[in-house]
């Protein structure tokens, strides 16, 4: 390992690609799996988005762009923030990415440095962690509680930080408990960052994914002081079913902006051309809304399906989740490490989920909706079946 640099021998692989590559690789040698792991929506992108993308081909909109995105595009995405978020980015101060997940990882670069800590609520996104190791500095992973809807404290963010407190990300509606932090807690959390003047990376890439009468906020919106500390990221992926296009968005103050374009012009330059011209159409295309809602309404049906049978299941706690398209499953008291209890679901009964192990709790296990509600019934069975005899 001596021609592997230290800082990626540090980071893990992810767990939940590993998960995703067994599961192909069980289907494609006849097996039926009933996936209950998967991280995006089961919905095709909507007909105008890949018509706008298309017609850009064919209008020879191939070439390089703007490494920070295309001008129409940021000055959408400017328009979408101030009018649905209450958030004042201007277009200079956004940057268009191969994804939220590049987003996040450009942020963390730009403002890193070795030896910062960066505070991490867990359960957590799987990258988080890794990336903050990458950019040299130090995870911080402060462990939430199920009695609180899996959210930090203020309290907890108080004392957790230390002099080399660089960030804290907030990650609402959240992979993978689906919790939502309410404005008032999350003016809390700001008023301690702004106290202590701690940047926020906040990931709202499932904002569009609330239900019932929860609402969403953005952070970055509550006050001034608050957004001069706050990166907002989020992107196409999930609310318009576009994972595989891979363009997300940044925005931030002036001179993090421009360090997060300058970290991208340096790595991947711009996002795919065409694909920035499908995300202009899903900004502006009145059908999108209604694709949202009709993708909305089917989820909430399989959330509350969902919840109704795990809550019916011995041996295991659930938090009803507000947002995003998971359920985190407390399985503490099974017994079972999540690692061993995912591979025993799968390579025994034939159902794909994740372990909680990548998410930092060792106790818990995530189960996806993003699949049919046929597919949903006999996975549960199954699960239901698995607990029974443990």
């Amino acid at each position: 390992m001596d021609n592997i640099s230290s800082r990626v021998q540090s980071v893990t692989p992810s767990l939940t690609l590993s998960i995703t590559n067994e599961v192909k690789k069980m289907t494609a040698e006849g097996e039926i799996v009933y996936g209950l792991a998967g991280g995006e929506p089961d919905f095709g992108t909507p007909a105008h988005i890949t018509e706008a993308a298309i017609q850009a081909l064919n209008d020879g909109k191939t070439k390089y762009t703007p490494a920070a995105g295309i001008m129409e595009l940021r000055e959408a995405i400017s328009d979408k923030l101030q009018k649905e978020n209450n958030l004042n980015y201007q277009p200079s101060d956004i940057t268009v990415s191969t994804g939220a997940k590049q987003a996040c990882f450009n942020a963390i670069c730009a403002v890193v440095d070795e030896g910062d800590e960066v505070i991490i609520p867990a359960p957590y996104w799987v990258s988080y962690p890794e990336m903050v190791r990458l950019a040299g500095g130090t995870p911080v992973i402060i462990d939430t509680k199920e009695s609180n809807h899996w959210k930090i404290t203020p309290e907890q963010f108080e004392e957790a930080m230390t002099p080399s407190t660089k960030m804290i990300i907030i990650n609402s509606p959240g992979n993978p408990t689906g919790a939502v932090y309410t404005k008032e807690e999350l003016a809390a959390i700001g008023e301690v960052a702004t106290y202590e003047d701690i940047l926020i990376l906040s990931d709202e890439i499932y904002e569009k994914m609330i239900y019932g009468e929860t609402t969403h906020t953005s952070i970055g919106s509550i006050s001034d002081e608050i957004a001069a500390l706050t990166i907002t990221v989020n992107g196409f992926s999930k609310a318009y079913s576009m994972t595989g296009w891979r363009v997300g968005y940044s925005a931030a103050p002036p001179e993090i902006a421009k360090a997060i374009s300058k970290v991208q012009g340096h790595t991947t330059s711009n996002a795919t051309s065409f694909a920035q011209y499908g995300a202009l159409a899903a900004l502006q295309d009145d059908k999108s809304e209604t694709f949202i809602k009709d993708l909305k309404g089917e989820y909430d049906v399989r959330r509350q399906y969902m919840l109704g049978r795990l809550k019916a299941i011995k041996g295991i706690r659930v938090t009803e989740p507000k947002g995003a398209f998971y359920f985190f499953v407390n399985c503490v008291d099974l017994g079972i490490k999540s690692q061993n209890l995912a591979d025993k679901l799968l390579t025994r009964y034939q159902v794909a989920t994740v372990p909680g192990a990548a998410f930092g709790h060792d106790y818990g296990l995530r189960l996806s909706y993003c699949t049919t509600l046929d597919i949903l019934n006999e996975g549960l069975d199954r699960f239901e079946t698995f607990c029974n005899e443990h």
